[in-house]
C-alpha cells in the first residue's frame, strides 16, 4: 500500500504571518481584547478620581457652565426644572464632565499605549506630543463652545422672547445642548493632531488635503448642519468657520511635518 503524502501548502500558508496578525501587533485577538479592557478600566478609574475632584468645586463649576445662559435670559426670567431629580442629575452630569476633562491627559495616554503597537516604530516616540496636543485640542474646542458658539445660540433663542412668549428654558434641555456641542467641538478640534500623526507616517500629504479641499468644504457644512440645533445659515457658519480654519491649519501642518511617500525600492532599502 502506497502512502500519498499530503501537500504542505496549507501548513506553509498557516505558518506565514498574515496581514491581520501584523495589524494586531504580533499578539492574539484575546490578548488585544484583554489589553483594551485594562486600558478602559484604567481610564474609568481616572475619570472617577476626576469626578470626586469635581464635586469639591461643583457649585463654582455649575455657575461657570450656566453663566452664558443666565446672561442671555431676558429680564425677569430664569432657568427652571420640572422634575424632582432634574437639578440633582445636572450636578451628577457636570461632575462627570469635569472628571473627563481632568482625566483627559491620562485617557489620551491610555489610548496611545493601546494603538502604539500598530503604528510604525519611528512614530512611537510621539507619546508626549500626542497626549499634549489631543488634550489641548479638546480644551480649545470646549473653550470655543463655552465662550463663543453656545452664548450666541442662547442669545438667538432668547431673541424670540415677547410679552406673549415667555422664554423659560428647562435646566436639562440647556445642559444637554451644551454637553452635545462641547463634545462635538472637542472632537472636531482634534483634526490638526490627527493630520500631524498621519503626515508623519506618510499616510496623508499636504497636496492630497489641498486637492480634497472642495469636498472637505462641502462635508464641513454638512456636519455643521447636523450638529447645529437651528437651521439658519449664520449659526451653521459659526460652527463651520472653525472647521474650515482647522482644515487649512491641517494642510499647513502636513506641509511642514509631513514626509514624501516612499517608493517600494526605498522601503526595501530600509
Amino acid at each position: 500500500m502506497t502512502l500519498v503524502p499530503f501537500s504542505s501548502r496549507r501548513s506553509k500558508a498557516s505558518d506565514s504571518p498574515s496581514s491581520f496578525d501584523g495589524l494586531l501587533g504580533n499578539v492574539s485577538v484575546l490578548e488585544r481584547l484583554d489589553e483594551l479592557r485594562r486600558r478602559l478600566v484604567h481610564s474609568a478609574l481616572a475619570v472617577c478620581v476626576g469626578v470626586l475632584a469635581g464635586f469639591a468645586f461643583i457649585n463654582q463649576v455649575v455657575t461657570f457652565i450656566l453663566g452664558p445662559t443666565r446672561r442671555a435670559l431676558p429680564g425677569g426670567t430664569r432657568l427652571i426644572y420640572t422634575q424632582p431629580g432634574e437639578a440633582f442629575g445636572l450636578y451628577i452630569k457636570i461632575a462627570l464632565i469635569v472628571g473627563v476633562v481632568v482625566a483627559m491627559p491620562y485617557i489620551m495616554y491610555q489610548l496611545w499605549q493601546l494603538v502604539a503597537p500598530l503604528v510604525p516604530v519611528t512614530a512611537r516616540r510621539f507619546t508626549i506630543p500626542f497626549v499634549l496636543f489631543t488634550t489641548l485640542g479638546f480644551i480649545a474646542g470646549a473653550a470655543f463652545t463655552h465662550f463663543l458658539a453656545f452664548p450666541y445660540l442662547m442669545v438667538f433663542f432668547a431673541s424670540f422672547h415677547t410679552p406673549d412668549l415667555l422664554f423659560m428654558p428647562r435646566l436639562e434641555d440647556v445642559f444637554d445642548l451644551y454637553a452635545n456641542m462641547l463634545l462635538a467641538m472637542g472632537a472636531v478640534f482634534q483634526m490638526p493632531t490627527v493630520v500631524f500623526f498621519l503626515a508623519k507616517t506618510g499616510l496623508v500629504t499636504a497636496g492630497l488635503l489641498w486637492r480634497s479641499f472642495r469636498y472637505a468644504f462641502l462635508l464641513i457644512f454638512i456636519v455643521s448642519a447636523v450638529i447645529t440645533p437651528t437651521g439658519d445659515m449664520v449659526t451653521q457658519t459659526i460652527f463651520a468657520a472653525p472647521m474650515v480654519g482647522l482644515y487649512v491649519l491641517s494642510i499647513l501642518i502636513a506641509w511642514v511635518f509631513g514626509k514624501a511617500r516612499l517608493t517600494p525600492s526605498d522601503e526595501s532599502r530600509e
